[in-house]
This record gives C-alpha cells, sequence and structure tokens, in this order.
C-alpha cells in the first residue's frame, strides 16, 4: 500500500500523505465504511473523488482509527470521536491528513497555470502584481494563497466568508516555507500561522491559529 509521508509538524501534531496508486477495487476491499459514508461514496460522480475519499480512510485506519471513528459537524468539519483534530484534503494522485491537538486546517493543490486566470477572484493585488512581474514563481505563489485560504476556511467554516475580501496572506517568499494570515470576519479578527511545502506537482498547506 502506498502511505507516501509522515510529516512531523511538532510533539502533537503530524500530516500523513497517500499516494493513490490502486485501483478502485482494490481500495474499496481495503477499508471499512460505514452506511452513510458508503451512500456518499456511491453518489460521487468522479471515480478520482472516490479514491481519494477511500484513500482519506486508509490513512485513518495507518494510524488505528476507521471510518466509524470519524463525523461531520452541522457544518461539514470532520471531527474525531477521541477529540483529536482532523482536517483532510485531497486532489487526483494524493490524500492528506492532519491531525492535531491544535484546531488544523490543511489543504492540497495540484499546481497549474490555470490559476493566473482566476488570481483576481481570490489573491490580493499585491501578489498578483508582484508574481506578474516574475513568471517563474507566479503559480507557485498563487497556489500557496489559494491553499491557505481554503485551509483558513476549513479551520472556521463560516457562510459569507469570502476568500477575496475576508482572508488576507502576508508577503512571503517560496524558500520561507511559512507565513501568517488574518481572518477578518463579522467583527471577527483571526491570525494563523501558515506553512507549506511541495510534494511533486502540489502544494501543501497546513496552519493554525496564533495564541
Amino acid at each position: 500500500m502506498p502511505f507516501y509521508q509522515k510529516i512531523n509538524v511538532d510533539d502533537k501534531t503530524a500530516i500523513f500523505v497517500w499516494k493513490i496508486t490502486e485501483e478502485f477495487n482494490e481500495l474499496f476491499r481495503a477499508v471499512s465504511l460505514k452506511d452513510i459514508s458508503l451512500a456518499r461514496l456511491e453518489g460521487m460522480k468522479s471515480e478520482s473523488h472516490q479514491k481519494g475519499f477511500m484513500a482519506v480512510r486508509m490513512l485513518l485506519q495507518h494510524n488505528g482509527y476507521s471510518d466509524f471513528d470519524l463525523y461531520y459537524d452541522e457544518f461539514g468539519k470532520p471531527n474525531l470521536k477521541d477529540g483529536v483534530n482532523i482536517s483532510i484534503s485531497h486532489s487526483f494522485d494524493f490524500s492528506v491528513i492532519i491531525l492535531s491537538d491544535k484546531n488544523s486546517g490543511i489543504d492540497l493543490e495540484l499546481r497549474r497555470n490555470l490559476i493566473q486566470k482566476i488570481a483576481y477572484k481570490f489573491a490580493e493585488e499585491k501578489f498578483v502584481y508582484e508574481c506578474e512581474n516574475n513568471s517563474a514563481e507566479f503559480v507557485s505563489k498563487l497556489t500557496v494563497i489559494w491553499g491557505v485560504k481554503e485551509a483558513i476556511f476549513k479551520v472556521r467554516n463560516e457562510i459569507g466568508i469570502s476568500f477575496k475580501d475576508h482572508i488576507f496572506v502576508q508577503p512571503f517568499e517560496m524558500n520561507d516555507s511559512k507565513t501568517t494570515a488574518l481572518l477578518d470576519f463579522n467583527s471577527v479578527k483571526k491570525e494563523f500561522l501558515v506553512y507549506f511545502t511541495e510534494i511533486e506537482n502540489y502544494t501543501l498547506v497546513w496552519l493554525w491559529e496564533s495564541e
């Protein structure tokens, strides 16, 4: 089974990465799903999404959990019954989870040139301007920014949050591997500590609220 990587963030936080090389039936036989998860799986139109969904369950099993330990709250946020914080992401060939004592968010994105066309919809103007004048890092930086905003939304998950208007990423360089971000929404301001890395053609972002 292609367990790909463990990233030890700190004593109580770790990221687990699964590279999806299995066929659908191989994954399906390897995981145990409760009825609601099976119905959700059957309702997915894309086999890529189905395999990503099951690869997340493989990562749970790798850590001594199962699908029966995972539940989603009324906002769609995943939780584990033992209280360990979990966040989930999958994109094409990879699935990832973060397990932590902190309320963490994680996002995984395939780096694609297409992101340049929608940058104005989610990225701050200073980033768009900077990246337009440094094309070598344009796609990489924009993918980090998108991942940060996705991950913050997973942590807060409040209706009405706008990536463009309410989440702001501080300037960074790719070799920094970290930055900070601010959520400013409904009179609530929250700062987040952000970390990122690249895995093959993918960008991985994880974060949590600063104390």
